[in-house]
């Protein structure tokens, strides 16, 4: 009886989370104007190189606090993290239940894809919202991070064409087969795998979290840093 007890609270957590989330990235359309420049997964899959170079000076973050080098960190790790990267302005609770959000096999400790999952995540709640002043949203975060998940936050923007915090399935598959640049079109069953990998829940609908981690292996963090476990 605990147990559900327990599992229901932690369901409600992370549905208030998605929720928190989805307003976020519809707030965000008023700031991230760079996501109207891409055209196609040609124009997205021109940004994996960069992305790759910037992960793996994350990795070298993440290798620091992985102490025993069993290729995960903990929350009181975690925590120490955030605060030399300048994140640490969420509360520990709110972080905590970002923490066991992103740690999606239950290991208890957060792999490093978890890990730039929860970082994303972390910066971009953390953020302030467009009606704060413009100078504090400049200065949050270290370059490293905001050079990363800027862009990544803009190519969902992109994707995300009725603005309303989710990904559709039948849009994503319009704006990958955009008939304006034929000879940059993904084909059809493509496109579907893409959206298949996003779409965990099989419902057509799909969350900034599932994206990230389904974007996280397109760019190729695997094959980019050698050190995250399969």
């Amino acid at each position: 009886m605990l147990c559900c007890c327990v599992n229901s609270e932690s369901n409600k957590k992370y549905a208030e989370l998605d929720a928190k989330l989805e307003r976020k990235m519809v707030e965000s359309r008023r700031y991230y104007p760079g996501h109207r420049s891409l055209k196609s997964m040609d124009s997205i899959i021109m940004m994996f190189p960069k992305l790759r170079e910037g992960l793996r000076n994350i990795r070298n973050v993440f290798e620091s606090y992985d102490q025993d080098r069993n290729g995960t960190i903990d929350m009181e790790e975690l925590k120490k993290c955030l605060e030399e990267l300048k994140l640490m302005s969420l509360s520990e609770e709110e972080v905590k239940g970002l923490y066991g959000w992103c740690d999606v096999d239950g290991s208890k400790g957060i792999q490093f894809n978890e890990f730039i999952v929860l970082l994303c995540l972390i910066y971009l709640l953390a953020k302030p919202s467009a009606e704060s002043n413009v100078e504090e949203s400049i200065e949050l975060g270290p370059k490293l991070v905001e050079s990363i998940f800027d862009p990544i936050l803009e190519v969902f923007l992109f994707l995300d064409k009725d603005g309303k915090g989710k990904l559709n399935k039948a849009d994503v598959i319009k704006t990958l087969n955009n008939e304006d640049y034929p000879l940059e079109r993904s084909p059809k069953h493509v496109t579907n795998m893409r959206f298949e990998e996003m779409d965990w829940g099989r419902k057509g609908k799909v969350g900034f979290r599932e994206f990230l981690f389904a974007f996280m292996s397109w760019v190729g963090i695997d094959d980019a840093d050698g050190y995250m476990s399969s």
